[in-house]
């Protein structure tokens, strides 16, 4: 991932950004392509449930 090609997914704003958006706090990422962090939130959904699932699962 270079610097120039980085975008976060502007949890204020329900938008992707480039490296001059909001303050990180309000950001997920960095993501390598626009569509990737287009996906941010979906991908922070199957994160949250895999995670989840791992935690019910005693063998884990």
């Amino acid at each position: 991932m270079t610097d120039e090609q980085r975008w976060w997914y502007c949890l204020r704003h329900n938008r992707v950004e480039g490296e001059d958006g909001c303050p990180g706090k309000d950001r997920l990422g960095p993501y390598p392509t626009r569509e990737q962090a287009e996906h941010a939130l979906e991908t922070v959904r199957e994160r949250n449930e895999e995670w989840d699932e791992a935690d019910r699962d005693p063998s884990g």
